[in-house]
């Protein structure tokens, strides 16, 4: 993965290719895995997860207030240790997430790393959710919601800004001009009408897998629309 400080990539007219993560290369939440993997451990109520599915619910509907559910998710974890949540979700995707990431999806990474393209998954789930399909995928580039650690445990808060909303098009911006790279040439592939901000920003759009009102507006618009 990239790291900031990174020098700026020499190939100034390079396209990007921006790939959402949730419901969009991966068929399903990867918060909802998560959940699915503790309730096996036995390690969350049934009411935990009943929270996170009403989450997910209003998400959908683009009426979740995203900075309040980000705080009070990274409350919880304040104290715990990073190393122990890189290991739960690299199993999370092996048990769970892998057989969930569509062949159209994994083609449509390829076809843009064979044409030379920057590719990066852009997401509002954190690095520990996206970066175990992003090395089985090659996808070297990750922007991402971030969360404060130190000493190898969580503080409880996360970095601002979100990676949601117009968040994600400040994020995506910052890192494409790092590297001489501009959205003004960027296709970006999301399911949800949360992104609507990045989507109108970039100049390819790809509705994939498209919640109704993704669906509605992309149809209205001309966008592309795929079912992965």
């Amino acid at each position: 993965m990239t790291q900031p400080g990174d020098p700026p990539l020499s190939h100034a007219r390079r396209r990007l290719a921006l790939f959402d993560l949730d419901r969009t290369l991966i068929r399903r939440d990867t918060a909802s895995l998560y959940m699915q993997h503790q309730r096996s451990q036995r390690r969350v109520r049934l009411r935990d997860t009943a929270r996170v599915a009403y989450w997910l619910l209003q998400y959908t509907f683009g009426v979740v207030d995203a900075q309040r559910v980000a705080a009070q998710a990274m409350a919880s974890m304040a104290g715990r240790s990073e190393a122990s949540l890189e290991r739960i979700m690299r199993e999370v995707y092996v048990l769970y997430g892998r057989q969930l990431v569509s062949p159209l999806a994994r083609a449509a990474v390829r076809r843009h790393q064979a044409a030379g393209d920057w590719v990066a998954i852009v997401t509002g789930a954190t690095r520990y959710s996206a970066e175990p399909l992003a090395t089985e995928l090659g996808i070297d580039h990750l922007i991402c919601t971030r969360v404060e650690v130190a000493e190898g445990r969580f503080t409880g808060r996360v970095v601002e800004p979100m990676c949601y909303g117009p968040g994600k098009v400040v994020l995506a911006e910052q890192e494409a001009a790092r590297r001489g790279l501009s959205l003004d040439d960027a296709a970006f592939y999301t399911d949800s009408i949360t992104d609507l901000p990045l989507l109108e920003r970039v100049s390819t759009q790809v509705a994939v897998n498209p919640d109704p009102r993704l669906r509605r507006l992309a149809s209205q618009r001309g966008w592309r629309i795929e079912q992965w």
